[in-house]
């Protein structure tokens, strides 16, 4: 007697092979690609908190001038954040991702050659356009191209290039500003780099694969699929699935764009949208003015970028520790033990006084924030299925700078209201809310992305 037996296997999935990749040379130039991106994002963002003090002395600029140029470049970053989300999900992540990079590129350059506070107002406003368009949109493209077992991780290791930008604004800041003539102005110029790097993302990464899928290109989602396969091994993982985010295919499942405020959805919006807030808030206040406030208590210009430098440089082991913890932790444990310290060390900075009370604490609150920064990153675009997943990341993003634009504003008030412990306070207690926001949040720990 012949038994025949036959077994139907489910076929795997695009996604499902990209998850059981090692990291490879494809991986490798997909996150320096695009974190080079996010470091010149970086290095903008940083230079006007530096331009920004020598334009106190060279235009003698007040607080309320200087809050404004502070605050108008987010005003941009909140409308370009929600209109970059829409616009990779419609578009792509890699289009968005090269045309951002261009907008703020220009934007910049221009700034150099301005000869008033209002024109350079105007150009913040455009170059926030494109920076806050690119973060969510970066962060997206390469989440939805890690292996499930380290998305956690490259997405953080993403956000470290953060520091690098930050880092070279610094440098710039500490060696260009003080010493040379219109040194801000050269400072400017050097953002002219983005236009030409936004060649090399357009025509050097890849679009994602679960939005070429989305569009119906399934060649060019097979195609980009085996190419990353070609350039290394598959990880062998056993056969069980991996865990299933519940919530977020309920939601996909009922409508094929669901809202971000549906009912399986709204809780984690809700949480994401309240830690964003809230990280801006303290970061932004904190960081745009602190070479101005070092500046205003008596230290030379030279010795605020010093302190201003030295501080940024702990964003680095702050980022590495994150990117260890959030895949040996969790994801949840990690934002919330980084934000907490957060609170702390922005509570010691505003009672500092000597020295090195100021570089230690400054330390202290660049490697927690910055930390919590790698995670959140990761985190957002975990939340939500393909179909919504630009446009989650970008409406929370662009709530977020809502903070940011509050921020630089705030900070002369609360100074005249109660000096720098009230200041550092309110941004501590910022911190304290988003660590409990975050316990709203689900555990996305080795989960594969909703499709």
């Amino acid at each position: 007697m012949t038994t025949e037996q036959s077994t139907t296997q489910p076929a795997v999935t695009r996604a499902e092979r990209l998850d059981r990749l090692a990291f490879n040379r494809r991986h490798g130039r997909l996150l320096v690609g695009s974190g080079l991106g996010w470091a010149l994002d970086a290095m903008d963002v940083g230079l006007i908190s530096f331009v920004m003090t020598a334009l106190a002395v060279e235009w003698q600029l007040g607080q309320g001038q200087l809050s404004l140029i502070g605050s108008i470049g987010f005003v941009g970053m909140a409308v370009g954040a929600a209109l970059g989300g829409l616009l990779a999900d419609k578009l792509g992540r890699r289009q968005v991702f090269a045309i951002t990079l261009l907008v703020y590129g220009v934007a910049t350059g221009a700034s150099a050659l301005v000869g008033s506070v209002a024109a350079l107002i105007i150009l913040r406003f455009i170059v926030g356009l494109g920076l806050g368009a690119e973060l969510p949109v970066a962060s997206t493209l390469v989440s939805e191209f890690a292996p499930r077992r380290i998305r956690g991780r490259m997405v953080v290791a993403l956000e470290a290039f953060w520091a690098l930008g930050w880092i070279l604004a610094a440098l710039l800041g500490y060696l260009l500003i003080p010493t040379v003539d219109n040194g801000w102005r050269w400072a400017l110029a050097v953002g002219l780099v983005p236009t030409l790097y936004a060649a090399v993302v357009r025509f050097g990464l890849p679009e994602s694969v679960r939005f070429l899928e989305s569009k119906g290109r399934d060649a060019e989602a097979e195609a980009a699929v085996r190419q990353f396969e070609q350039a290394g091994p598959v990880v062998h993982t056993p056969d069980a699935p991996a865990p299933v985010d519940v919530e977020a295919t309920e939601a996909d499942a009922a409508d094929a764009s669901p809202s971000l405020w549906s009912r399986p959805l709204r809780r984690r919006t809700a949480a994401l949208w309240i830690v964003w807030f809230m990280i801006n808030l303290s970061y932004y206040g904190a960081f745009i003015w602190m070479p101005t406030l070092l500046f205003q208590d008596g230290h030379t210009l030279v010795k605020s970028f010093q302190y201003t430098l030295i501080i940024t440089l702990a964003q680095i082991p702050g980022y590495a520790a994150a990117a260890w913890l959030i895949e040996t932790w969790g994801r949840r444990p990690t934002l919330a033990t980084f934000l907490v310290g957060s609170a702390v060390s922005a509570a010691l900075f505003g009672l500092a006084d000597a020295p090195w009370q100021i570089l230690a604490t400054g330390c202290a609150l660049s490697f927690f924030n910055l930390g919590a920064w790698g995670a959140l990153y990761a985190i957002g675009p975990e939340l939500y299925p393909t179909s919504v997943r630009g446009r989650g990341t970008g409406a929370a993003a662009a709530f977020g700078r809502i903070a940011s634009i509050i921020a630089p504003l705030s900070v002369p008030v609360l100074l005249k209201a109660g000096g720098h412990p009230l200041t550092f306070g309110v941004f501590a207690a910022a911190f304290v809310v988003a660590a409990l926001a975050t316990l709203a949040l689900p555990e996305q720990k080795n989960r594969s992305l909703v499709d």
